[in-house]
């Protein structure tokens, strides 16, 4: 299934700092513009899903009708250059891809309840998964999630069988796979995690409070009670996620706690029942996964036939940059990685014996 193996660039290639502060700054180089037509959902409680929707520019290796529902990193979406190369190659590939656009994340689409993106709501991205299934019922799925997105598809696909139907693979691209574990590295200084850890807060405190009327206004009965103005001061004066996570993020979804919000947001204790081949991506250099953490993946690989985890000595965080010594390609190990994934899960089903959904399910959980 892996055919290559990942060579950074040679000067600043080894360098998960470089790597990620690249995906940071730039997402991509030189990134393509592919056109999608963005679609909206009404959620029960008042809130606005959107999503933009991309038709394959080829045919399938295969010959069969794919669509690829990815879910992007915190506070993404689809117009994120990391996101639009990545789907541009996948069309390329005879792939239609779906793209989640994070509640609140984009600048031009105002939020219709007080609510934003959690870290582990699978909420909108069930919606997109359910627009697709009924819009095109003769596709076929391959779920993909980038960094707090692969939090997010793990724990969708995990929550329910039912959610894993028509599924026919997910990759989970640089995620932490436990907030909870996760926390306490956040706030040390090795690999400078506390530096990207100020750095991601700086920048969620800019969306929520582009959103503030909407979350704290006085006038809006929806708003959940337990948040307050004093949240809004404690978010003024906040350095890091988690503080963001206590004085407001929790509060959307009724946590009594921290420590319960990141427990039940987590993918943890959903993925031993994901039962469709599952492909996990981490790189051993990247600053925001503490290197602890990784003993999740491995284990599940080494319980689990289905699950496979692939870990580069480099990459940083959703980097995998390749190309000449000091230039970066558009194109990088990881979205060639997870399309090759695809096509080879896509050969695959195509070629075994086929059974029926509940034979599926039994052979899953034996």
């Amino acid at each position: 299934l892996l055919p290559f193996r990942y060579i950074p660039p040679l000067i600043w290639g080894k360098s998960g700092h470089i790597q990620t502060a690249l995906y940071g700054k730039m997402g991509r180089v030189r990134s393509p513009h592919p056109y999608g037509l963005r679609k909206y959902l009404t959620m029960p409680d008042g809130a606005t899903a959107t999503f933009d929707l991309f038709e394959p520019c080829s045919e399938h290796c295969t010959g069969e009708d794919v669509t690829m529902v990815i879910c992007p990193g915190i506070a993404n979406h689809s117009e994120k250059q990391y996101i639009r190369t990545f789907v541009d190659y996948a069309q390329k590939n005879g792939y239609r891809c779906a793209v989640l656009n994070h509640l609140g994340a984009l600048p031009n689409i105002e939020l219709t309840s007080p609510r934003m993106f959690t870290y582990g709501c699978t909420w909108e991205f069930g919606a997109m998964v359910n627009y697709i299934k009924k819009t095109y019922p003769q596709t076929q799925l391959v779920v993909v999630g980038f960094s707090l997105g692969g939090n997010i598809v793990c724990k969708y696909l995990g929550e329910s069988q039912a959610n894993q139907e028509r599924v026919l693979c997910c990759v989970s691209v640089c995620q932490g796979y436990s907030a909870l574990r996760a926390q306490e590295t956040f706030m040390q200084w090795d690999h400078c995690r506390r530096f990207y850890n100020f750095l991601m807060a700086d920048n969620m405190k800019k969306i929520i409070l582009s959103h503030r009327h909407v979350l704290f206004g006085d006038n809006n009965m929806k708003k959940p009670q337990s948040l307050s103005d004093a949240d809004l001061g404690k978010l003024y004066t906040a350095t890091s996620l988690m503080q963001i996570d206590d004085n407001v993020m929790r509060k959307f979804h009724g946590y009594s706690s921290l420590k319960e919000y990141y427990e039940e947001e987590s993918c943890l204790q959903y993925l031993h029942r994901i039962y469709v081949p599952l492909l996990l991506v981490n790189a051993a250099d990247d600053p925001l996964v503490h290197e602890s953490l990784l003993s999740i993946p491995r284990a599940l690989s080494e319980k689990r036939e289905n699950v496979m985890h692939v870990l580069p000595l480099h990459g940083g965080h959703l980097g995998f940059f390749e190309g000449s010594v000091l230039f970066p390609e558009p194109l990088t190990w990881m979205d060639k990685l997870v399309v090759q994934y695809a096509n080879a899960i896509c050969q695959w089903e195509k070629t075994k014996p086929h059974c029926s959904d509940t034979e599926q399910a039994v052979s899953g959980q034996e």
